[in-house]
């Protein structure tokens, strides 16, 4: 039996808050909202790690960030770590990739055969933040608010350049695939965007879409400073909070043109899934739609990502398949689950998968079975030690050992407005939790680690950028002289395989 074709989306720092049970109501997500209807929708999906690089490799191999090493937006993926692209290439899959998955270091493949455009952003140890300097703002990378006093509408920016290419040369990948399906090797293509990530501008035509939307404010207003949290604190430093006047008109504009960037990547996606259609393909194929992690958006007075609040840490996840039966699933589930699901529905056998993730096949989730807590971890810029989370059931419990812990009850409490860890009534949970915490991973080491991976990179770093540069940036490689027509061709033949359906 033929294995099935795999066709997976990812965009970039889309709350899963937005996604209650497919796309959001206000959102104008058309060609979503038919895929959510096909699909089993995790509503409860939460990231490894809320920050671009250690989630991706995390979503890409089903490790944590403790496993993979991946710590940071600057810290080497290890070629050596088998992803779903590996284990569906052994299998005999064609794996391609178009787009962003901000893999550092000089591996820019990690299983694709193909990688058919650069990413958006660096590949090497130049985002390397810093725990020796607590406190420390490094200005030339670090996120500030200008996303949000300068957000609005534009034709044409760094990233919807970007995204413009990425669906192009998916769709034209997605042609070549149907063309060379007689070779009868299934294909998994993923398709990576950097939308809706911010700054937060969008074209005119989607931004207009959102005239009278009921979202431009947060449902939770800014919390004072000195009321937040210890780590949000420390978030709101890294991001210059207080060098800004934050307006309610700069709040609606920026959820304005994010919400308009989902509705632009949405119609990316559709043209793709018409594609699919039309080289009828879309029967044999597996088709996902996630996110890396998601973003504030102004939430508690934060933006971006790099918490463990619902906004930053949970994420889309749909998942259209024969094996999958459509409909909502509410059990916790994480992003670590997504490599080990792939290989079950591409029919590998889990015993060669398990090894290697920290993740669960959500095929026998999605039919009712239960899954043990969730993990999260993060230690990245705005932590000074590494910082660990698991959702369980309606409970959310955050530990880092410079912060009091926090717990929530979400199904209480989904906005995460009261912490029940000096709560009486709650403190079976809290030991729970936190023993469980212990179980699975010890901190003081995790916090070597992760000071001596960034030690080493600071020194690295500033010795490959002293004289000659080699970047390790993904340079698409096209043959010119295997392109259309060429002398060593015979015109007849070309025009015949080139064609597709053929005979028609």
């Amino acid at each position: 039996m033929r294995r099935p074709n795999i066709l997976v989306f990812m965009v970039d720092q889309l709350a899963g808050t937005l996604f209650p049970d497919g796309p959001a109501d206000f959102l104008h997500a058309p060609n979503l909202k038919r895929l959510a209807a096909r699909s089993a929708r995790f509503r409860n999906c939460y990231t490894a790690s809320p920050l671009c690089a250690p989630a991706r490799a995390s979503f890409m191999t089903g490790q944590l960030p403790s496993r993979t090493g991946v710590y940071d937006n600057a810290a080497e993926f290890p070629s050596a770590i088998p992803t779903f692209a590996h284990h569906l290439r052994r299998a005999g899959y064609r794996t391609a990739l178009s787009g962003k998955m901000h893999f550092v270091g000089p591996d820019q493949l990690h299983g694709f055969e193909e990688r058919l455009t650069t990413d958006v952003y660096p590949a090497d140890f130049g985002w390397t933040p810093d725990y020796g300097k607590p406190g420390e703002r490094i200005d030339w990378w670090y996120h500030n608010l200008g996303s949000v006093t300068g957000a609005g509408v534009a034709e044409i920016t760094n990233q919807l350049e970007f995204d413009d290419e990425v669906a192009h040369f998916a769709g034209a990948k997605l042609y070549d695939f149907a063309r060379r399906q007689e070779e009868d090797r299934p294909f998994c293509l993923a398709v990576s965007f950097t939308h809706p990530h911010d700054p937060y501008v969008a074209r005119r035509r989607f931004w207009d879409l959102y005239e009278n939307c009921p979202a431009l404010q947060p449902e939770v207003g800014r919390i004072a400073f000195e009321a937040q949290d210890p780590h949000s604190q420390r978030l709101m430093r890294a991001c210059n909070d207080q060098d800004y006047t934050i307006t309610p008109d700069m709040v609606a504009r920026s959820r304005r043109a994010y919400f308009a960037n989902i509705s632009y990547v949405d119609e990316k996606i559709g043209e793709i899934l018409a594609i699919l259609d039309a080289c009828r393909l879309s029967d044999d194929t597996v088709v996902v739609f996630t996110s890396d992690h998601g973003d504030m958006l102004g939430e508690r007075g934060l933006w971006f990502k790099m918490n463990f609040f619902e906004a930053s840490a949970r994420v889309p996840l749909m998942i259209a398949a024969p094996a999958l039966p459509p409909g909502l699933v509410r059990t916790p589930v994480s992003t670590l689950d997504i490599a080990p699901t792939l290989t079950d529905l591409a029919g590998i056998g889990m015993a060669e998968v398990a090894p290697w993730t920290d993740g669960v096949s959500l095929v026998p989730v999605a039919e009712g079975r239960t899954r043990e807590p969730v993990p999260m971890e993060y230690a990245a810029e705005g932590s000074e030690a590494p910082m660990v989370a698991l959702r369980e059931g309606r409970f959310k419990y955050v530990r880092c050992e410079l912060d009091p812990p926090l717990l929530f009850d979400l199904e209480e409490d989904p906005h995460e407005l009261r912490n029940l860890a000096d709560d009486p009534a709650h403190a079976d949970t809290l030991a729970r939790l936190h023993a469980e915490t212990d179980k699975r991973w010890d901190l003081p080491a995790f916090d070597r680690a992760v000071r001596q991976s960034q030690a080493m990179r600071h020194v690295t770093y500033a010795a490959l950028r002293n004289g000659a540069y080699y970047p390790w940036d993904h340079q698409p490689l096209q043959k010119a002289s295997e392109r259309y027509m060429r002398n060593h061709m015979d015109l007849n033949v070309l025009e015949e395989t080139q064609r597709f359906p053929r005979n028609e």
